[in-house]
């Protein structure tokens, strides 16, 4: 995505397109870091004035002398020290205090200089990086947005509303999706609801505003499943037709002919759920010029089987001996990942894993030491 300047209220949860560099030095001045008394040389000291936070210090401190001091302000000329109020004991005009020279005075540039890079490119802008940008006097700042990502869940069947039943299930993928895609750094459309019609997930899929489509319920083969036929339709590139992966592997990933980016998910929840992890955190954080972590390596305590050509997906806890399966890891079950902190990343092969890679559920977090 393109990188735009944005006003710093607006900035948060964007990529830093461009390093953020210091325009002044922090703190342009010597500051005392207490409030107190600044002093010039040993004690005691006569008290003179006072500057605080506001105030230009018109104090030219002279061996012997002092003035009060508040935290923040800029320290008169001549001063070697600042002593807190709690070290210091204050008789009439004369202060008596430690006199360790240069102590809680922050100095002129000690965070940073004019010019300095603080952050590279590709820093996600975080409160703390919100601060200290205006900490530096910037009130914009160049980076690479979050893309909007809409959500079509397709399904004749489908309720929104109390218990599945004979010739009715309950929409589960639909309640999930937007908070996968804000925790994968990209801001969420309402999702949108659509019948088994080709004609209607066309329409929808033209006429969608957003960088990235996800379209959950017609990505499998069955005579209900209209994406590919969609996206044939619209002149879309099909870039990836299914994935080696249980559950998931009817998902697709289509580039239509304006550049937007098409996600296919299957119905399934759990499949719909590994679907996401796969190729819509990977679409997003390509979006977002993001790298794909890499995931953490973890033992495995008794095994797990192997599928022997397709990658496995299992829910685990991580303990401190290794990753621990929880069960109930159907296609179409959520109750194993709600339990999960994980899914273990099974390769294909003959036998058991006795060791696996780690794929965090929440798509935000980093991945943990193991």
């Amino acid at each position: 995505m393109a990188a735009v300047a944005r006003g710093l209220a607006e900035a948060e949860g964007c990529v830093l397109a461009t390093p953020l560099v210091a325009s002044v030095a922090v703190p342009p001045v010597d500051r005392s870091a207490m409030d107190g008394f600044a002093v010039c040389g040993p004690g005691p000291w006569r008290v003179v004035g006072h500057v605080g936070v506001s105030s230009s210090p018109a104090v030219d401190l002279k061996a012997g002398e002092a003035c009060s001091i508040t935290t923040g302000a800029a320290v008169p000329t001549g001063a070697s020290s600042v002593i807190r109020d709690e070290d210091a004991i204050r008789v009439g005009e004369l202060v008596h205090g430690p006199d360790d020279t240069g102590t809680h005075i922050r100095r002129a540039g000690e965070e940073c200089q004019a010019g300095e890079m603080l952050l590279p490119a590709g820093v996600i802008v975080d409160p703390a990086v919100l601060g200290v940008a205006a900490s530096v006097g910037l009130n914009r700042l160049t980076v690479i947005p979050q893309p909007r990502v809409a959500s079509i869940v397709t399904g004749d069947e489908l309720i929104h509303r109390g218990a599945s039943g004979p010739g009715r299930v309950r929409d589960a993928i639909g309640p999930m999706l937007p908070g996968l895609i804000t925790r994968a750094g990209a801001r969420p459309i309402p999702v949108t609801h659509l019948p088994d019609d080709r004609t209607a997930l066309i329409d929808a899929l033209r006429s969608t505003d957003a960088e990235l489509i996800l379209v959950s319920g017609s990505s499998a083969s069955g005579p209900a499943d209209h994406l590919r036929p969609a996206l044939s339709a619209l002149g879309a590139e099909l870039i990836i037709d299914g994935v080696a992966c249980r559950p998931g592997h009817p998902q697709a990933l289509a580039r239509l002919a304006d550049g937007r980016l098409v996600v296919g998910l299957p119905g399934n929840p759990f499949a719909a759920l590994t679907a996401f992890l796969t190729l819509g955190v990977a679409a997003i954080l390509r979006m977002r010029g993001l790298p794909l972590p890499a995931l953490p390596v973890a033992p495995v305590p008794g095994g797990l089987p192997c599928h022997p050509r397709s990658t496995r997906l299992v829910p685990v806890r991580v303990t401190a001996q290794g990753a621990v399966p929880v069960g109930h890891g159907g296609s179409a079950m959520l109750r194993g990942v709600a339990a999960a902190d994980a899914l273990a990343v099974v390769d294909p092969g003959p036998a058991e894993a006795i060791a696996a890679r780690l794929l965090p559920l929440d798509p935000g977090a980093r991945p943990w030491a193991v």
